[in-house]
Order: C-alpha cells, then structure tokens, then sequence
C-alpha cells in the first residue's frame, strides 16, 4: 500500500473488546497505522495495548473523560500533523465492522469523505427497540431539515481523504458530543465537498456498556434547529 492508512479508535472502558478488534482489523487490513485515543479508562485497555506490542499501534492517553468529539478532533490533528494521507474513524465496541475497511480503502482514492451508511440500499442497523427508532428517526429528520443529500448523519465509521479535503478542518465543528458527528456533515457539505455513502450493517454491541446519554438524540435535534436558523 503506497499510500499512509490511519484508523482512529476512541475508547473509554473497552478492554473488553479493543485487542480483539486490533486483531480483526489487522485480519482485513494488515498494513496500516491504528491511533488508540484513550480518555482515562482507569481500566486494562493500557496495559493490554502494550501486552499486544504492535509497532504500528499508536496509544495516547487523555487526562480526563473529554468526550467523542474532541477525541475525533485530534485523530484528524494526528493525521495531518504526520502527513497520512487517509483517515478512518470507527467504534471500538464491534458496532462496526473491521470486514468494510477494504471499501473504505477502496473510495477514498477517489472521494474527500465516504461515510458508513445503515440507511441505504444494502445497509442495515442491529440496533434494537427504541433506540433503533431515535436512529431511524433522527436521521430522517436531520437529512430533512438540513437539506444535506444524505441518508447517514450520526455514525463514526467514515473516511476522510485528508490531501482531497482541501481548506476543511474539524476544528470548524462546534458541536460537541454525538452531535459533532453531524456537525461534521454539515461542514462537508458547506465546504461542497461529495459525500460518498457506502453500505454497512452496523452491529449491536455484544460486550461493555454503551456511553451514549440517553438525552444525546434531543441534544442532537437542539443542534440541529441551531443549524438550520443560522443557515
């Protein structure tokens, strides 16, 4: 692969599935940088990353809890600032797939951004419940309101073509939490950059406990109406 692959991992209290998911990953894509960015898990996921004692593991770890978002953030930051010229950003609980990464590889030679999508022909969400309706939902009121044409605003498993996506920066991105997966969208979008969706099916976690607030959807639709007043 002539080209520099990072996968970026945020976690917080994953030992439960983090080595194992490494290993998947380097199953499909073997020859690529993974960034661990972890926030304080006062767990096992630090010494079980250096148990593992891959050269091509990056582990950072953070103060404090400080959240999806800014995590995010510094993996675009870590990319440009080592010149990589790709960037893939995903869960570290199984919701996504280490089998898709070969398609994202495969896009972002020709696209800026490819995002995951549950939402679109040969796509599908695990998920359960009401939690698969907010999903559901959400992401119909998002593409609906923000006008933006695309079907998947919420997920982290997408790419970033970093030497593509010229003047574009997270850092514009002010939402916080969940909501700056879709505050991302919306720069993307601005800056007119194409939004290439790809099919994913998106698991239910199997292992740890998820640390999405139960008022994060209602956060979310706040942000969104501040975008839409603001557009």
């Amino acid at each position: 692969m002539n080209k520099k692959f990072l996968i970026a991992i945020s976690t917080y209290k994953e030992e439960e599935n983090i080595i194992e998911l490494i290993k998947k990953i380097r199953n499909e894509v073997n020859d690529i940088t993974i960034l661990i960015i972890n926030d304080n898990s006062n767990d096992n996921t630090k010494n079980l990353i250096k148990e593992l004692n891959d050269k091509n593991v990056i582990y950072l770890e953070r103060p404090r809890k400080l959240g999806l978002g800014t995590a995010h953030k510094l993996s675009i930051f870590f990319a440009i600032k080592n010149n990589y010229d790709f960037l893939i950003t995903m869960d570290a609980d199984f919701s996504h797939d280490p089998i898709e990464l070969k398609n994202f590889t495969k896009y972002l030679e020709n696209y800026p951004f490819v995002i995951g999508s549950r939402y679109i022909e040969g796509g599908k969400c695990l998920m359960k419940g009401s939690r698969l309706i907010m999903s559901k939902v959400g992401n119909l009121v998002i593409k609906f309101f923000s006008g933006i044409n695309c079907n998947e605003f919420t997920t982290s498993y997408r790419g970033f073509n970093i030497k593509k996506l010229i003047n574009f920066h997270l850092k514009d991105v002010n939402e916080g939490g969940y909501s700056f997966f879709m505050g991302t969208l919306f720069e993307i979008n601005k800056k007119k950059f194409v939004i290439k969706e790809i099919p994913i099916v998106f698991f239910d976690r199997e292992k740890g406990v998820s640390k999405i607030p139960r008022l994060e959807i209602f956060r979310t639709l706040k942000n969104l109406m501040f975008y839409v007043f603001k557009k």
